[in-house]
């Protein structure tokens, strides 16, 4: 049997009423992402099924941490990390949109997740005066979300799967997919 991974989906819909394409992300385990459609579908019901996907990553590794998929009923060792996603916000001058950056740090805790997030270059370098953040008015960044990721997990794959992190990730990068992807390709 192929082994269980987490899969992190950019999804991406018009739902009734609106005027643009909306985008949500979602966190599920399973095989494959044939396996993971109907996890989809009921994640965003409002959709009525017409999503489509705009990126996809298994997650295997976040930085110097392998990830593995466990029983639920599996003793974890003691781990003191745990698996974090963040959604930076800014803007930049002239352009009339906020923009996003998306990102899965291992910490132990929010608030180091949170420091973490401000060493990157898009924290650094996306806003201005009069476009501030409520977490560091000197860059104009915020936060938009943040959660661990075990608990934005589907209830019936949390009832049977925990994450494990483990130091020493070996192999290359996760491979990001990226391009529009309806769900009827699956």
């Amino acid at each position: 049997m192929e082994p269980l991974k987490l899969f992190m989906f950019l999804l991406g819909c018009k739902p009734p009423g609106r005027h643009t394409e909306q985008h949500d992300i979602f966190f599920t385990i399973g095989i494959s992402l044939a396996a993971v459609k109907q996890d989809i579908i009921d994640f965003w019901p409002e959709a009525k099924g017409k999503i489509h996907i705009d990126a996809w990553r298994m997650v295997d590794r976040v930085g110097e941490y392998q990830l593995k998929v466990v029983p639920a009923a599996e003793k974890l060792d003691d781990q003191k990390n745990k698996l974090f996603f963040l959604n930076l916000g800014g803007y930049r001058k002239g352009e009339f949109d906020e923009l996003h950056y998306k990102l899965l740090i291992v910490a132990d805790s929010l608030g180091t997740a949170s420091k973490t997030a401000k060493e990157t270059a898009f924290y650094k370098h996306t806003g201005f005066e009069g476009a501030v953040s409520h977490i560091d008015d000197k860059y104009g960044i915020d936060v938009d979300d943040v959660f661990e990721i075990a608990d934005v997990l589907p209830s019936g794959v949390k009832s049977k799967y925990r994450l494990q992190l483990e130091v020493g990730a070996d192999g290359p990068a996760d491979e990001m997919h990226l391009g529009y992807l309806p769900l009827s390709r699956l």
